[in-house]
């Protein structure tokens, strides 16, 4: 190298340090003319990420919440997942971050969620197009359709898994609960019947593609995210297979046209205008999003019940009455008349929801400057409302960290002040299934398959764990065990 050469890069190097210097300090001295919460923002690049994400019980908000709110409030700023965040245990800017979906707020989950789930998941899509999409998804799950076809399909998947447990012999009620919601899904989107070759290899596919939604985003050989991205792509291709069969049959001079319509997949090909790439990605995010929180959630409800005898009891009663007038009235299966008497079972299921908080909290980022209760949240940063913090927070929620499912009682939505002394505000409180434009589409379905799993569990079997275990927050939800127990029928 010459002494010039030598020079002009010596140069180059001070005159790139100068630049970043100075840009360093002109982002020191706008963050320090804004007023920002209190908080900690950790290492560089990192932040405070892994502290966060340290599992913990999922009837807790974990050590690492529980310090930042002891000492720096319910806002608070950090470092998370790359960027600068501002953390919110506090409901009221929970709700006012979810009510302003597109005006100041939008979804920001991180790039490897879009990179596995794929660019047009209904999960991370902003603007039109995931108003678009939703309302696809709403137009297919209407009211009709829940009280006719899918109680009956609910039902039907019940007492598919339930007829097969064995007597005594353990066997993990988290498998069970997945085996459930993943074969309703199935058939709800794609017509796939449960048990069958073919339901079964993609029930395969898909459990290898979870572990890599929830696994490190390394996409090297053997991880469990390069699999994960495999098994996507086996996913995609079994859905475009079937997407090809309805389009030929569609074809075929109009044959069949009415059987598109009985499923997600025919639905969306005969009555939106979406390409191949949108509706693939469509079905694999509702498969996604209809299997794993409702699996999880009934999971809880086994879980917290086991432990809660007096509601067992009472649960027995309410579901052994309308079991009773279904004999009466020669029925044999649920309505949506009988699912609607269920009044105690929707106390369990809030309850359920509200400890054991499936969704822990949600990505969103300030598009504008924001300034709420005197703090500034810069355009740009990472917003977290966390849920959890507010459904386990004893200021909203009387004796939070206790299963209750009473204190929903007394109301007529089953969102109310608890009947033991909670704030009054505990309904405004309550948000299991988000808020806003993006409240999630499927929440009546979900609780319709909670209510009527637990209706024919309460009334065929007793049940107990047969190993210790419980939920834990990776922040997604699992049981390290897979929740062992061993059943005994009812005389």
């Amino acid at each position: 190298m010459s002494d010039l050469e030598f020079f002009l890069l010596v140069s180059f190097l001070i005159l790139n340090f100068y630049l970043i210097l100075n840009l360093v300090k002109r982002r020191t001295h706008g963050n320090s003319a804004r007023n920002l919460p209190p908080g900690n923002m950790g290492w560089p690049f990192i932040g405070e990420t892994i502290g966060y994400l340290k599992p913990y019980s999922a009837t807790t908000i974990g050590r690492f919440m529980e310090q930042h709110i002891s000492r720096f409030g319910k806002i608070y700023k950090s470092n998370l997942f790359g960027e600068p965040t501002i953390v919110s245990a506090d409901p009221g800017l929970n709700r006012y971050i979810l009510q302003n979906e597109g005006r100041l707020f939008e979804c920001s989950y991180p790039r490897s969620i879009g990179g596995i789930l794929g660019k047009w998941s209904m999960l991370v899509l902003v603007g039109d197009m995931h108003r678009d999409m939703r309302l696809i998804s709403l137009n297919f799950l209407t009211n009709a359709r829940l009280k006719t076809q899918l109680v009956k399909e609910v039902e039907k998947n019940t007492l598919w898994v339930l007829d097969s447990w064995q007597e005594n012999s353990p066997f993990c009620a988290q498998d069970e609960a997945k085996k459930f919601t993943f074969n309703l899904m199935a058939k709800h989107i794609m017509s796939l019947d449960p048990g069958e070759p073919e339901t079964e290899r993609l029930k395969k596919e898909y459990v290898t593609f979870m572990k890599g939604v929830v696994s490190v985003p390394l996409n090297f050989p053997g991880t469990a995210y390069r699999k994960a991205l495999k098994s996507r792509s086996t996913i995609l291709k079994f859905i475009e297979m079937k997407m090809e069969e309805r389009i030929k049959r569609m074809d075929d001079k109009g044959n069949g046209l009415e059987k598109l319509e009985d499923d997600l997949l025919g639905w969306v090909i005969n009555n939106s205008n979406l390409s191949k790439e949108q509706i693939l990605d469509l079905v694999l995010s509702l498969l996604f999003a209809g299997h794993e929180t409702s699996s999880v959630s009934i999971s809880l409800a086994i879980y917290f019940l086991e432990a809660c005898p007096t509601a067992v009891h009472q649960l027995r009663e309410e579901h052994e009455e309308i079991a009773k007038a279904k004999r009466l009235s020669g029925e044999m299966n649920l309505s949506w008349d009988d699912y609607k008497k269920m009044e105690f079972t929707q106390c369990v299921i809030n309850e359920t929801l509200r400890f054991g908080n499936v969704v822990r909290f949600l990505h969103r980022k300030a598009i504008k400057d924001v300034r709420y209760k005197g703090y500034d949240i810069p355009c740009g940063w990472k917003v977290l409302p966390v849920i959890a913090a507010v459904h386990l927070d004893p200021t909203h929620f009387d004796q939070p960290h206790l299963f209750d499912p009473w204190r929903w009682q007394n109301t007529t939505t089953h969102v109310t002040s608890s009947s033991t002394g909670a704030s009054p505000t505990s309904a405004n409180n309550f948000m299991p299934f988000g808020g806003g434009p993006r409240l999630c589409t499927g929440s009546e379905l979900a609780k319709l398959e909670m209510a009527i799993f637990i209706h024919h569990l309460v009334l065929k079997y007793e049940w107990e764990l047969v190993d210790s275990d419980e939920a834990f927050a990776y922040p997604y939800l699992d049981f390290p065990k897979g929740l062992p127990i061993k059943v005994r029928h009812r005389c």
